[in-house]
């Protein structure tokens, strides 16, 4: 399934496990024009400050920033989950950060954030799941085809590790199969 940009308000993405490259890679494909809020979870070290923002964030013509507490959303908009802390989407306008208990062991976990853009977004909520060594992402997945949005789950075979997309295959399912080059080739026609 291939939504139209217009139908899309916001995209959420969760990575783990080689998920830098996925997200250079991912990143690189938005294109400058884009509208959609994206709102991103890499499973990050609870212990240190990150750079992901800054390192993943070179590789895109849009922003890229470290999300803030009850941070206002705008169009064009890419936010990283900081170490620690859990993403979510309070409303439609905002997100929120969160120290609920971590979800298999992360926090950030992808999970949180699917679960409350599902919530929020619904059907015009677009959810990308990319490679990862853990099952989290699963009950997320699940929550966003079960509120009408679209899922693409990168094919286990092109991920870096490909336990984190086949657990959510074999969970929930997806709307889409893909390797991370037609994942991007998507995106880039979302302007």
């Amino acid at each position: 399934m291939k939504p139209r940009a217009a139908d899309i308000d916001a995209i959420v993405i969760g990575a783990s496990a080689g998920g830098v490259i996925a997200l250079q890679a991912l990143l690189g494909s938005l294109p400058a024009t884009l509208r959609q809020v994206v709102l991103i979870v890499l499973h990050l070290p609870r212990d240190r400050p990150s750079r992901i923002a800054e390192v993943i964030g070179a590789h895109c013509a849009l922003e890229v920033a470290e999300a803030q507490d009850k941070q206002p959303l705008s169009a064009g908009q890419v936010l990283v989950a900081p170490p620690d802390y859990h993403l979510l989407v309070e409303d439609r306008g905002h997100v929120a950060l969160s120290l609920d208990e971590p979800v298999l062991f992360s926090r950030p976990a992808i999970d949180p954030l699917f679960e409350s853009a599902a919530e929020v977004f619904g059907e015009r909520l677009l959810g990308i799941l990319l490679t990862g060594a853990s099952s989290d992402g699963s009950a997320g997945v699940a929550a966003v085809r079960a509120a009408g949005g679209t899922i693409w789950v990168q094919c286990p075979a092109d991920a870096a590790s490909p336990l984190m997309p086949a657990s959510a295959l074999a969970y929930a399912g997806a709307d889409a199969t893909l390797s991370l080059s037609q994942i991007c080739e998507r995106l880039t026609g979302l302007s």
